[in-house]
């Protein structure tokens, strides 16, 4: 019986390698398939007439020119455009791009997941994954947005993904530029520049419906929120902002009332700073930025619970003689919980938890068609037997959090705004353990996943 039952295991584990190899190869071929004209990324490159590069190293890691571009609030302008002036010619009263800012994207995928969970499969294929719809660029000299929204097949749900909406200007403090503006977003971090904090980190793409830890810091979770901030770049070299935020749900009724769920009390206050240079050939930043919310698990009232995230985060890029660039990432963010809403004092669990999580990559983009990335993701916290209560797949057999792995992503782009990608997601640890971690036999290895997309913009 047993010999049986390792030669089945060993075969099905073959049959797996080379369907992963033969994918592997395909999408090899397509580097050598697709020709090396660029095209423009859309909106944005329509309006300025400059090639994704520009502000790009590959989507979405931005350049030091595209973080400019999107501090200056998306107003850079390079094609003809409808104008008026006021009576005395003193400003501007309008200012139209002559083309519709426009775009749309495509994401198709195959995933595998190690081992299958109870009752599914885990080869399935989403063709599409995602449609975008983005309605991007400048509205008036000094007003621009990025606003997308996106369908997503397996959930069948299209609904808005990211808004920021941009005021900024300039102004002189001694001899020394100051850059300044307002920021209207729906996501904490969203509107941020650098690609450390949650909206924008490491991987940019990943699978759906597969498993993951269970655990996340409140301000890397956030949604169904909307916030105003101010922020201020002293000199190209020191930035500051202050935002706050309010709950926003779209699926709720209004005004506010008992159905309502995780909803902020008041307003949530996140901050960001950073220190950032730029040499001829090299670049560093290091910030921090946090966030402190009273959260309603249901409702408009009585008990909160109180969730404080800080977080330090540090990116470098280096551009090669040959043509390539080399760019690191790293970001630690630790968070106390104050649960007293989801639990009293004569629950089996602590009413102050802590959260620690740390994320680190480094990408290497060759001079063309090849970008290599490479991350090490980490989560540990406090044991709680509530919080993190045991279940099949999903629970932790001893009530702790704790994950941790590595992410390998190899990345094709035979044009600027074609990307087509193969990413293996390893765990070493999930949900607290290594073997047997839920209590039902699933080891965190068996969550492994391999994922291979591709990601179209027109």
């Amino acid at each position: 019986m047993y010999s049986n039952v390792s030669i089945l295991s060993k075969k099905g584990m073959m049959d797996n390698l080379v369907q992963h190899l033969l994918l592997i190869v395909f999408f090899v071929m397509l580097v050598f398939i697709f020709s090396s004209e660029n095209y423009a990324t859309p909106s944005f490159a329509r309006q300025t007439h400059l090639s994704c590069n520009y502000c790009h190293y590959t989507f979405p890691s931005l350049t030091s020119f595209g973080r400019m571009f999107k501090l200056n609030g998306y107003t850079l302008t390079n094609i003809e455009t409808i104008d008026a002036v006021s009576p005395d010619s003193s400003r501007n009263t309008l200012k139209l791009l002559s083309t519709y800012a426009f775009s749309s994207s495509v994401k198709s995928s195959y995933t595998s997941i190690n081992k299958a969970t109870p009752d599914q499969d885990n080869n399935f294929v989403l063709s599409p994954q995602v449609i975008g719809l983005a309605l991007s660029g400048e509205i008036t000299p000094n007003i621009g947005a990025y606003v997308q929204f996106e369908y997503h097949v397996s959930d069948g749900v299209i609904g808005l993904d990211m808004l920021d909406v941009r005021y900024a200007d300039h102004t002189k403090v001694g001899s020394k530029d100051l850059l300044y503006g307002l920021t209207l977003n729906n996501i904490p971090s969203m509107q941020d520049v650098w690609n450390t904090t949650p909206v924008w980190s490491f991987p940019y793409l990943g699978p759906k419906k597969t498993p993951t830890p269970m655990a996340s810091t409140y301000v890397s979770s956030t949604e169904g929120v909307a916030g105003l901030g101010a922020y201020a770049l002293f000199d190209k070299l020191i930035y500051a902002e202050f935002s706050l935020y309010h709950s926003s749900p779209v699926d709720a009724s209004y005004p506010p009332d008992a159905t309502w769920t995780s909803n902020i009390k008041g307003s949530s206050p996140y901050w960001r700073a950073a220190v950032q240079h730029q040499w001829q050939d090299q670049y560093l930043e290091v910030g921090t930025f946090g966030m402190t919310s009273e959260i309603y698990p249901a409702g408009i009232s009585g008990l909160t619970d109180r969730f404080t995230d800080i977080g330090f985060d540090a990116q470098y890029e280096k551009n090669i003689e040959t043509g390539g660039s080399l760019i690191f990432h790293a970001a630690f963010t630790t968070e106390k919980q104050n649960l007293d809403a989801s639990f009293n004092a004569g629950d089996a669990a602590n009413v102050e938890n802590g959260l620690n999580v740390f994320n680190t990559d480094l990408t290497y983009n060759f001079p063309e068609y090849v970008s290599l990335s490479v991350g090490y993701f980490s989560t540990t916290g406090s044991s709680d037997i509530l919080l993190y209560a045991p279940g099949q797949v999903k629970g932790s057999h001893n009530n702790i959090p704790n994950s941790n792995g590595e992410i390998i992503q190899l990345t094709f782009l035979p044009w600027m705004n074609t990307q087509f990608a193969i990413q293996y997601n390893m765990y070493s640890k999930f949900n607290g353990g290594d073997t047997n971690y839920d209590g039902f036999g699933r080891n965190a290895s068996d969550n492994n996943t391999l994922y291979v997309v591709a990601w179209l913009f027109f």
